[in-house]
C-alpha cells in the first residue's frame, strides 16, 4: 500500500531551522521523483522543492537559499532542510509522490516569536 509519512514539524522562532522527513512505502523509492508542497490557511497548495530519482533538485524562488531537499534511498526517505525560517513559511508541509499524484497527511510548521 502506497504511503508517505511526514514528521519534523513544530513551532520555531523566526531565523530558526527545522528538518522535515518523509518516509515512504509501497513504491520503488529509488525510481521516483519526490517533492514537498505546502499550504497555508486560506491559500492554495504551493510547490516548495523537488528531487528527481537521480538527485537533481529544484526549489521555489520563495525558499531558494534557505531550503534544500535531499533523499536517502537506503531509508526510502526524503528531507527538507529549512533554515532562516520566516513567519510566511508557516504552513502544513506535504510530501508528494508526483508520479502517483499521492500526498501524505502533512506536518505543521509554525514560525512565530
Amino acid at each position: 500500500q502506497l504511503q508517505a509519512v511526514e514528521s519534523g514539524g513544530g513551532l520555531v522562532r523566526p531565523g530558526g531551522s527545522l528538518r522535515l522527513s518523509c518516509v515512504t512505502s509501497g513504491i520503488i523509492f529509488s525510481n521516483n521523483d519526490m517533492a514537498w508542497y505546502r499550504q497555508a490557511p486560506g491559500n492554495q497548495r504551493e510547490f516548495v522543492a523537488q528531487i528527481t530519482d537521480v538527485g537533481d533538485t529544484n526549489v521555489a524562488d520563495s525558499v531558494k537559499g534557505r531550503f534544500t531537499i535531499s533523499r536517502d534511498n537506503a531509508k526510502d526517505t526524503i528531507y527538507l532542510h529549512m533554515n532562516n525560517l520566516k513567519p510566511e513559511d508557516t504552513a502544513t508541509y506535504f510530501c508528494v509522490i508526483p508520479f502517483f499524484d499521492y500526498s501524505g497527511q502533512g506536518t505543521q510548521v509554525t514560525v512565530s516569536s
